[in-house]
């Protein structure tokens, strides 16, 4: 699911809102989690997850066009834990004989 196709079924369902309100508060709230994260905060939405980051060290790797040794610095990378409820939900829709709930997979080439 996309940004706009959440802002689309969010203001179907939201009637009483205009689309441009419910475009504005995804477009607020995204901003304003992504600021947190830059920041270094930890995000926690009940029930769904959370977000924080995570340090990759320092390593050396390979540029893949020369195969010459490359160092890559550390990093701070964005990382997604699923709440226990979401997880149970996803596997409940595997065991029901779904294994591919309505995610996009994309197929090897």
């Amino acid at each position: 699911m996309t940004k706009s196709e959440l802002i689309e079924l969010l203001a179907r369902k939201q009637s009483h809102l205009s689309y441009k309100d419910v475009e504005n508060a995804a477009k607020v709230m995204i901003e304003q989690m992504s600021q947190s994260l830059s920041g270094g905060d930890r995000i926690e939405i009940r029930g769904f997850g959370s977000f924080s980051l995570h340090f990759r060290p320092p390593r050396v790797g390979r540029n893949p066009k020369t195969g010459d040794a490359v160092t890559l610095p550390g990093k701070f990378v964005p990382h997604f834990k699923p709440g226990k409820e979401l997880r149970e939900r996803v596997n409940a829709s595997i065991e029901n004989d779904d294994p591919r709930p309505t995610a996009r997979i994309a197929e090897p080439a």
